[in-house]
């Protein structure tokens, strides 16, 4: 949607300097910027491109100075973030066309809402519900009884199993996986039994899944995935787990079953949770640690490692682990001066 400088500062409410009526067309990074760009600056580093002239930039007040006095400026304390909620008004996401492809099969007696978009070979089963404005692109599959809410966006490839939830605003992108049974079995001695999955799994509004991630059910009750919580492409997520509200975790990571995650946690890519783990509140943990099963991550610090421990006390023995082969040469050098000294 085309917006004015004016409108994007009034919609941020953040002062700017230019053209008010300068018309903005679209988002680019500042390398690939057109005349109508809106782009952002937070950082001195790097050479802004030769003739530089986005339609308007948002960055600080200190930054301002050092561009070009044709561009027009936003200015913000903090332009990534402003310019991400920008993006919202000038590059929204499309809106669904209510259009049924002719070879998707709808069941008649699902529940549906009012301009829904099916793309082609969507299979939708009986008792689903879906909200209005939801977007099935080609391939998607949902379930008998699942709930699918308003404007939600599933990607090709999509499979939701039967009686699987979602909110409002829930984006699923190509390949993820929802509610499908856990790696639940017990074993007698000689064979393994595999262990009801018949609970469910909810995604609550505004949640947002990346490609071929895939999300449990519950056993025996729920996994949920809290309001606006953010995963990463193939991340893993067991049959029970709780994740709190606008947690953030990144590509490769996987959580073992009934392991609690709560609000606001970061958790950073490829790190491993064993089962009956939790995660307080805020904390956030760096790429590929190990959380062992049934620890508790205690909220205030930054973790990382494997075992996982506070980042202070990763950084010591990572520095001491760089030191071992001196300190071998070390412990060598006085076990032979002690052993030459019990020889007198």
């Amino acid at each position: 949607m085309n917006c004015t400088v004016r409108q994007i500062a009034e919609f941020l409410k953040l002062e700017f300097c230019g053209d008010d009526d300068r018309l903005i067309t679209g988002v680019s990074g500042c390398a690939a910027h057109t005349e109508g760009s809106l782009v952002f600056i937070d950082s001195v580093r790097g050479v802004l491109p030769q003739n530089f002239a986005p339609a308007c930039v948002i960055t600080t007040r200190n930054f301002a100075s050092a561009l070009p006095e044709s561009v027009n400026v936003i200015f913000s304390e903090r332009p990534k973030l402003d310019f991400a909620k920008a993006a919202v008004l000038v590059s929204p996401l499309r809106e669904s066309r209510g259009t049924t492809h002719q070879s998707a099969l709808v069941s008649l007696e699902a529940s549906l809402g009012d301009n829904i978009e099916f793309g082609p070979f969507v299979v939708v089963e009986e008792g689903a519900k879906i909200g209005d404005g939801s977007i099935l692109m080609a391939n998607v599959f949902v379930g008998r009884d699942c709930v699918i809410g308003n404007n939600c966006v599933l990607y090709p490839g999509v499979k939701l199993y039967p009686g699987a939830e979602l909110g409002d605003r829930v984006i699923l992108h190509a390949g993820a996986v929802i509610g499908g049974d856990g790696f639940g079995y017990v074993s007698d001695g000689e064979r393994y039994w595999k262990f009801p999955q018949s609970g469910n799994v909810i995604l609550e509004n505004d949640v947002e899944v990346g490609a071929n991630t895939t999300i449990d059910r519950g056993s025996l009750g729920t996994t949920r995935i809290g309001e606006g919580t953010k995963i990463d492409n193939l991340v893993q997520v067991a049959h029970n787990v709780e994740i709190g509200k606008h947690v953030v975790i990144a590509s490769q990571t996987g959580i073992s079953g009934s392991t609690v995650i709560d609000d606001y946690a970061v958790i950073g890519g490829q790190v491993g949770f064993g089962d009956h783990a939790r995660v307080e509140r805020g904390v956030v943990i760096g790429s590929k640690a190990g959380v062992l099963p049934g620890k508790i991550v205690r909220a205030g610090e930054v973790y990382w490692g494997v075992p996982v421990r506070p980042l202070r006390e990763y950084k010591r023995l990572n520095a001491l682990f760089g030191r071992l082969p001196e300190i071998k040469a070390e412990i060598e050098s006085l076990k032979t001066e002690v052993s030459r000294l019990r020889k007198r």
